[in-house]
């Protein structure tokens, strides 16, 4: 299986949370998701694992955060998957170049392995080896998937050498934010007309640690703050256009984990 895994895409996004009843009504009713239980297991403290549906589709889970995560300091976050054809050597080679492991490759019957790291600046992600056909798809996101990861660090071209070292990626454009200095697009390493996100160097007064921000597609950017708003969530920031036309909205679920909203410019319903 390990030769037809694409490497480097955002396969899967795991919801670490406080409440996960609280944030499934939430999300439910700001994005349309909605949630079966996965057969395969259980979460945190022997409850269903969870998985995301956005229609027929499954995009992601969401769970209990980790009491160990919790005593650690770490806040309700959203979690991604990026595809590898060998985790084991994957979360290796993170730890040579100085990322912390959190949780060593890990073997999921019949789903596949998986290893979680924090990057060298401390944003964090996980590497997934699936063991049948990888989800996701290459396909333009669609309404209600991811359709932008974005990266807020303090070195972002040590932050690019390293996720291209472990997952192939490549500069696409580039974005010149002034005193912000540089927004680097990327994509994956077989097609340079696909961009996955960007990756930039936070400014000095945002306290957040470096992180990764998880966009999801709407059809109406204006309707889903409203949305965002009237059910408990908080939006930090827009809607705002972004160069070539789309809308973006940033934002936090009621139990504080950071999320975004994306309107593209064109057809809508898609």
């Amino acid at each position: 299986m390990a030769g037809s895994v694409p490497r480097g895409r955002f396969v899967w996004y795991d919801l670490m949370t406080t409440d996960p009843d609280g944030a499934t009504e939430f999300y439910s009713k700001v994005t349309g998701w909605s949630t079966v239980p996965w057969e395969g297991g259980q979460a945190e403290g022997g409850k269903p694992y969870m998985m995301w549906m956005n229609g027929e589709k499954a995009i992601g889970g969401i769970m209990t955060l980790p009491e160990e995560a919790r005593q650690q300091g770490a806040p309700p976050h959203w979690l991604a998957y990026i595809t590898t054809p060998d985790t084991d050597a994957t979360v290796g080679t993170a730890q040579e170049l100085g990322a912390r492991i959190l949780v060593q490759p890990t073997d999921i019957p019949s789903v596949g392995k998986f290893g979680i790291f924090q990057d060298p600046q401390g944003a964090v992600l996980a590497a997934f080896t699936p063991s049948e056909v990888p989800p996701g798809h290459g396909d333009p996101p669609r309404v209600g998937e991811m359709s932008w990861h974005e990266l807020a660090t303090t070195n972002h071209e040590e932050a690019f050498e390293f996720y291209t070292t472990l997952f192939g990626w490549q500069k696409t454009d580039a974005m010149d934010m002034g005193e912000m200095g540089t927004y680097q697009l990327y994509g994956p390493e077989s097609d340079e007309a696909v961009t996955y996100g960007g990756i930039f160097n936070k400014p000095a007064e945002v306290q957040w640690p470096p992180h990764w921000l998880y966009y999801i597609r709407v059809d109406d950017i204006h309707a889903a703050v409203d949305r965002v708003k009237e059910n408990g969530g908080q939006v930090l920031n827009g809607p705002m256009e972004v160069p070539g036309g789309d809308m973006i909205a940033q934002c936090v679920d009621p139990q504080g984990a950071a999320f975004a909203l994306h309107a593209t410019s064109h057809t809508s319903g898609e």
